[in-house]
């Protein structure tokens, strides 16, 4: 027989105890749950910090493979510049060769021509005229 009124004690503390059971296994879904949240925004949050590090990481080399072709750059002109003064060295040379190599002709030649007129004046006799032009002639 089942009695109508106030419940017994023992189905009372049956109740109480299917109350306090079903709020501990709804407390550690709810913490479950709530820890997977946290460890799934924990691995998005490593991620983007990852993506974060190879996006700066790629930034980096980027500015040291620029860098590193401004200076091969720089090195490549400089060298340019080195061939390029040592071919006007060249060239000055080659111009100032000529002149200089017939610029001391007209030197003898003038020189020549003053012994001359000093021998021809009788200033300098026959020996000092050969003296002085072997010393001209370089002889």
């Amino acid at each position: 027989m089942r009695r109508m009124g106030r419940p017994s004690l023992l189905g009372s503390m049956a109740r109480t105890a299917v109350v306090v059971g079903t709020a501990n296994a709804v407390s550690g879904s709810m913490q479950k749950s709530s820890a997977s949240k946290q460890q799934t925004a924990a691995q998005g949050q490593a991620a983007n910090a990852q993506a974060a590090a190879d996006q700066q990481q790629a930034q980096v080399d980027a500015a040291v493979q620029e860098a590193l072709a401004v200076q091969a750059a720089q090195q490549q002109a400089a060298q340019q510049q080195q061939e390029i003064a040592a071919l006007q060295a060249q060239v000055a040379a080659q111009q100032a060769a000529p002149a200089a190599a017939t610029a001391p002709v007209v030197d003898m030649t003038a020189e020549l021509q003053k012994l001359a007129a000093l021998k021809e004046q009788g200033l300098i006799d026959d020996a000092e005229f050969a003296a002085m032009k072997a010393k001209v002639l370089g002889i």
